[in-house]
Formats: structure tokens, C-alpha cells, sequence
């Protein structure tokens, strides 16, 4: 399995951006091709010191690194990533890891 977490900071308009990620990020994310399973965070994030700036996470499940890179080289996965620019366009923002994993 190979996986994507993006972690967004607090929003300055925390209603506005879940309006867009849920009603239009989301179901764009979804059509693209090989994408397994798609996760976001529920309710307050807090690290191990305390509360953090953090206000979703969304984890998004492929095959492998190669069928991610496919996915968001498609139309749609084009579409998704320019989308995200709309809602977080402040790259510091918003953190983004790609990694390939192994269950132990």
C-alpha cells in the first residue's frame, strides 16, 4: 500500500474551507483513478504537548507509489490537485507526505 497525508493548518475561515473540501474537493478526489480509500480526521487534533495549530488530516490509500503518481497525473487527479490550490492556496498552509508502507 502506498499512502498521502496532507495536513492542513487552522483556516482563516474554518466554515468556508470545510464547505469546499467536503462539498467539492472531496467528491473530485474520489474519481481519481486507483485511489483505494479515502480518511480525514474527525473532531479536535492534539499532539502529545497539547493542542496544535492542525485542523484536518486526510489520508488517502493506492496500490503503490506508482498508482498514486498515475492518479494525480490524470484529468481528475489534475482537477483534484488544482482544486486544493482554491481552498489552501497558502503552501504554508498545508503539508503534504507520499510514502509507501508495509504492514509489521
Amino acid at each position: 500500500m502506498a499512502g498521502m497525508v496532507v495536513i492542513y493548518k487552522q483556516p482563516a475561515d474554518a466554515e468556508a474551507f470545510d464547505k469546499h473540501y467536503f462539498g467539492t474537493h472531496i467528491p473530485l478526489a474520489k474519481k481519481i483513478p486507483g485511489l483505494r480509500k479515502y480518511e480525514v480526521s474527525q473532531g479536535p487534533i492534539t499532539v502529545v504537548a497539547g493542542p496544535s495549530d492542525v485542523y484536518l488530516i486526510g489520508t488517502l490509500h493506492f496500490d503503490d507509489l506508482d498508482a498514486m503518481k498515475k492518479g494525480f497525473a490524470s484529468p481528475e487527479g489534475k482537477a483534484a490537485g488544482a482544486d486544493r490550490r482554491l481552498y489552501a492556496p497558502d503552501e504554508s498552509g498545508v503539508q503534504m507526505f507520499l510514502f509507501d508502507s508495509r504492514e509489521v
